[in-house]
């Protein structure tokens, strides 16, 4: 692939997005970021790339994101795929318009996206997808019942992306954090991860710009745990 690489970041205003934003910056690409509320066509405005407001939640804001990039560089080799959280509560107590918000928001907004970008993908001969899930993908919390549930259905549809797609060049991986500072540190919380610390928003950025990468070019289909050693399970 010759020139910039152009890559898609959603919710891409604040935290891991941003975070991802500045990783990818850093590494010469070129960025459409989207996220609601302007955050994103702030940071875009700072690195100099493109803006645009809307919600993952919404096919008609991906879609426009997806445009923005190839009327503006005429492809798409990188999209990473962060989301808001979704509704919590107790399990039996969630209403059915909660799950169908946290479906839109953390697996059909990876479903839809990879409809858009693939077929561009495919064409200019390679690309990549990542999706920032959650630790609790593979160890379900009751905390987060409706991301556990969904983001295990995530597992699910990339691996099945990545057998279909990893012989077009087009790859998709997931990355699991575990507790990340975005919003402050609880040391209590803190003292039960191995590392004895939470994660940092540029640790997301660096691995996702890596995932991204040419250098990753075997992975896919893959779960990367970004936890400090938190998740159990082998």
């Amino acid at each position: 692939m010759e020139g910039r690489k152009v890559a898609i970041v959603t919710a891409g205003g604040r935290g891991m997005g941003a975070a991802i934003a500045r990783a990818l910056a850093e590494r010469d690409h070129a960025l459409v970021l989207m996220s609601p509320g302007g955050s994103a066509e702030a940071l875009a405005e700072e690195l100099g790339a493109i803006g645009v407001n809307g919600s993952v939640t919404r096919a008609g804001d991906l879609e426009a994101a997806v445009a923005a990039a190839m009327d503006a560089h005429g492809r798409v080799d990188a999209v990473a795929n962060n989301a808001g959280f979704p509704p919590k509560g107790e399990l039996l107590d969630i209403p059915d318009e909660d799950w169908r918000d946290g479906l839109d928001m953390v697996l059909l907004n990876v479903i839809r996206m990879a409809r858009l970008v693939t077929p561009i993908m495919v064409a200019q001969g390679g690309g990549a997808i990542v999706n920032i899930s959650t630790y609790a993908a593979v160890e379900p919390s009751p905390a987060y019942p409706v991301s556990a549930t969904f983001r295990a259905g995530l597992s699910a549809f990339t691996k099945l992306y990545a057998d279909r797609y990893a012989a077009d060049g087009v790859r998709m991986n997931n990355i699991l954090p575990g507790f990340i500072d975005t919003h402050g540190a609880d040391d209590k919380v803190a003292e039960g991860i191995p590392a004895r610390r939470y994660g940092t928003p540029e640790e997301v950025g660096e691995t996702a710009a890596f995932l991204l990468s040419d250098g990753a070019g075997y992975i896919t289909g893959q779960n990367l745990r970004i936890d400090g050693g938190l998740t159990r399970s082998v």
